[in-house]
């Protein structure tokens, strides 16, 4: 057996693919104290390329062995990569949106993400709930009852429109994504968000079937305007098939025990009367145009 010069006590990180081949490994201890998350261990390095040649790594052949390597990859969490898809979209649409696009702009490879979204559609379907859920704050922000409900409806369109402009890629996924309840009419994806619209109107004095068609006249007009706007900032209109593929997997059958006013109001809300709807709508544009004509 050659003599190979003596080793100086070192702190190394064994990556866990290391082949048995190359390193033995003991559990055992050492006297000097080891940085957290670490554990002692006693290492043999084996020089492969001779079968007699080997030498022990450090004083008293132990070594301190990290449980992580300083140079770990960023920590993932399912807000944390939505919070980077969002971004993405922002700035590169929809279309260019890969998983390993997306893993690289989390600094880690695209395998990493699966643990935390399942698939594509996992991905968009997540990304939409995290916009509902500041669509939904925002509404609990807006509710200020002194007010009055119109200064609630105003305060609630604006916040969704600041959201859409914002994110102008994302918004046509909120409003294409398949609804929670997708017999109301028109349906929209997040079932809390609508029965907090319901709850603040009745609470304003609304009765049920004032309420029905105030859902009704106010979501058409704030989603068709804002889509409309969206798109002129080159946002695709169009719903993303793994958003809808996903939907289909996963979308349970839906309990209403916690959204009593959508409970009590179902009937009412699935009434499809989009034809009268349309021409309300446009009498009350044509009443506008005719009241501009009068003061020219």
């Amino acid at each position: 057996m050659s003599h190979l010069p003596p080793c100086t006590l070192k702190t190394v990180a064994l990556p866990l693919t290391l082949p048995r081949s190359v390193y033995n490994v003991n559990a055992g201890t050492v006297g000097s104290p080891t940085p957290a998350g670490c554990r002692c261990l006693e290492v043999t390095e084996i020089d492969t390329q001779g079968p007699d040649r080997q030498q022990t790594i450090g004083a008293a052949g132990a070594v301190a062995v990290a449980a992580a390597d300083e140079q770990t990859a960023p920590r993932l969490t399912r807000d944390s990569i939505l919070d980077a898809a969002i971004g993405f979209l922002d700035e590169h649409g929809l279309e260019k949106l890969t998983m390993r696009r997306l893993g690289a702009a989390c600094g880690v490879e695209a395998m990493a993400l699966y643990r935390y979204v399942h698939s594509r559609g996992d991905l968009l379907t997540g990304i939409v709930d995290h916009i509902l859920d500041q669509l939904y704050t925002d509404q609990l922000a807006a509710r200020r009852h002194e007010d009055g409900w119109q200064d609630y409806l105003l305060r609630l369109a604006h916040g969704v429109r600041d959201i859409a402009l914002h994110h102008p890629q994302v918004f046509p996924l909120v409003a294409t994504a398949a609804p929670e309840a997708p017999w109301v009419r028109p349906p929209l994806r997040s079932l809390r968000w609508m029965e907090s619209f319901l709850d603040t109107l009745i609470s304003y004095g609304f009765t049920d079937s004032a309420a029905v068609t105030a859902y009704r006249t106010y979501t058409s007009f704030l989603v068709g305007q804002l889509l409309q706007e969206v798109s002129a900032r080159g946002a695709e209109l169009h719903p993303d098939e793994a958003l809808l593929e996903d939907a289909d997997r996963t979308t349970p059958a839906i309990d209403l025990s916690d959204y009593p006013h959508l409970q009590r109001l179902e009937s009412a809300l699935s009434e499809d009367h989009s034809t009268a709807e349309f021409e309300e709508m446009l009498e009350a544009v044509l009443d506008r145009l005719e009241l501009l004509t009068a003061r020219s």
